[in-house]
């Protein structure tokens, strides 16, 4: 899958993977995807319950290169 943005928020702590990512995705069309590379252990708990509660879908994580790389699918417009 090739997504639609990606955030390198490598080396960042908590909250911060989850704060860059709700900035971009507000930013974004529903249905796209974005990619966010973390290295913050606590990414792997943030980013899905973030995704869980904003109606966002947590496509899942790999480990690439020494860093959990999420995949995040954009949830519907919320009015």
């Amino acid at each position: 899958m090739t997504p639609d943005r990606e955030i390198d928020a490598r080396g960042l702590i908590c909250p911060l993977p989850v704060l860059r990512a709700r900035k971009v995705l507000l930013a974004m069309r529903p249905g796209e995807v974005l990619r966010v590379l973390a290295t913050d252990a606590m990414a792997a708990i943030d980013l899905p319950h973030f995704c869980a509660e904003a109606g966002h879908e947590h496509l899942g994580q790999v480990v690439e290169d020494g860093a959990q790389a999420h995949l995040i699918r954009r949830g519907p417009d919320r009015g």
